[in-house]
């Protein structure tokens, strides 16, 4: 062998294991750039579920509360109107203070007070309702601690500061402690916030109201989006000819996927709210804002699984004397209809997480009814995020996380949804 062969092999070789260790190096950083991902992800995931998992438990205590006729019903007639009209908060308090008789001053007692929920007086109201036959009865009932009291069981309030720097004062504490000795606090699996609407006190507050709402807004963005977005891709992919008109829609289609949220919400208020005088705050202007949002997402999506269908299908279908339109309903669009269906989950998944179009249009009101329509007032679970994360109290901390998991759970439903529907009717060419 020569030593210009000798050379070139070496050359070679030496080029070979540059090209091999870039190749190395790259892969490095691909898998470090997913590793530090994951772990950005995980520690978000992580913080929210460990601020979250304490809403959903919470401290109770069991009190007996003294259901005076004179107070709930002192004429006797048991009339509903009387029943809810009374005056539970009182019997609430008058419970509370029989606990510690030797708190006598006023200032005292309104601190007293002020361990319990408010929540008291409704849990009693509602007891008294279903079951008249309470009246001039005495009730062992369990109810919730105030949230500051809450804190401080779970151990998110230090006893060690100074008690300026504290919610709760050292007497206080010690009325807490005289209930835990007594066995009479426990900590329980808070289905309340499962079951009941917002509030401005946070043990009381509650995620179903937002996800009621959250139902009705998109099931009216579905209600529009999908029958629209499904039938404008079959006439552009499948009907429509081929001039600069066409051209400038699928133009517009495109530009229109790209722009910001905010746009359509002041579309839907300077349109739908002001000028057609639509409700506001209502889960039917907010999903037709974002079905306009979504509508562009749908459209693309539904091009693209229209025209993976192959041409054989249509020339076949065309062959035994189908009509265009036949050829489209009865072959082209079942089997396009996967790929249809996966992208409008996965718009109506954007849609889902949306809050700036809905501020806009008024969703961001305190709601404490549940919504049981389309045109009751209503918010959604991003707005609920957003209006609890504002509020200065701590505890709306965990219930801020604890939306944020339902909210996730969600997203993770809808988008495992579309998971499905593809590979159950995927069709493999």
């Amino acid at each position: 062998m020569t030593d210009v062969d000798v050379h070139s092999v070496e050359a070679t070789q030496q080029h070979l294991r540059r090209r091999h260790a870039a190749e190395r190096r790259f892969r490095l950083y691909g898998v470090a750039a997913i590793g530090v991902g994951m772990l950005a992800l995980l520690f978000l995931l992580g913080t929210t579920v460990l601020q979250g998992i304490p809403a959903l438990f919470q401290h109770v205590v069991t009190l007996e509360f003294d259901l005076d006729s004179k107070l709930i019903d002192p004429d006797g007639t048991a009339d509903p109107k009387a029943l809810g009209a009374a005056n539970y908060g009182r019997i609430a308090k008058n419970a509370i203070r029989a606990e510690f008789p030797e708190v006598t001053g006023r200032r005292e007692r309104r601190a007293l007070q002020g361990l319990v929920s408010v929540g008291a007086a409704f849990d009693l109201r509602e007891r008294v309702l279903a079951d008249p036959s309470l009246v001039g009865r005495r009730l062992e009932l369990t109810v919730a601690l105030d949230d500051d009291v809450d804190l401080l069981l779970k151990g998110e309030i230090d006893r060690s500061l100074p008690e300026a720097d504290r919610r709760l004062d050292d007497q206080e504490i010690a009325w807490v402690d005289h209930w835990v000795e007594a066995g009479k606090v426990d900590r329980v699996f808070w289905t309340h916030f499962f079951q009941s609407g917002d509030s401005r006190e946070p043990e009381l507050a509650g995620v179903w109201g937002a996800v009621a709402g959250t139902f009705w807004t998109l099931l009216v963005t579905l209600a529009l989006s999908f029958p629209l977005g499904v039938s404008a891709a079959v006439y552009l992919e499948e009907f429509a000819p081929k001039n600069r008109w066409t051209d400038l829609i699928e133009v517009n289609i495109n530009n229109l996927a790209a722009v910001p949220s905010i746009v359509f919400g002041l579309l839907g208020l300077a349109v739908f709210l002001n000028t057609f005088g639509m409700p506001r705050s209502a889960p039917v202007v907010g999903g037709v804002v974002l079905a306009l949002m979504t509508l562009p997402t749908v459209i693309i999506a539904g091009r693209s699984a229209i025209m993976a269908v192959p041409p054989s299908i249509r020339e076949a279908a065309l062959g035994i004397g189908a009509s265009p339109l036949q050829v489209v309903m009865h072959h082209v669009l079942p089997l396009a209809m996967p790929g249809i269906l996966t992208g409008t989950i996965i718009g109506m998944a954007r849609a889902l997480g949306e809050t700036a179009p809905l501020l806009m249009i008024g969703m961001v009101a305190f709601i404490v009814d549940i919504p049981t329509g389309p045109l009751d007032s209503a918010t959604v679970l991003p707005v609920q995020v957003y209006l609890w994360a504002d509020s200065p109290e701590r505890a709306w901390v965990y219930k801020t996380s604890a939306a944020i998991l339902v909210l996730l759970t969600f997203l993770v439903l809808m988008n495992l949804t579309a998971v499905l529907l593809r590979n159950r009717f995927e069709h493999r060419w």
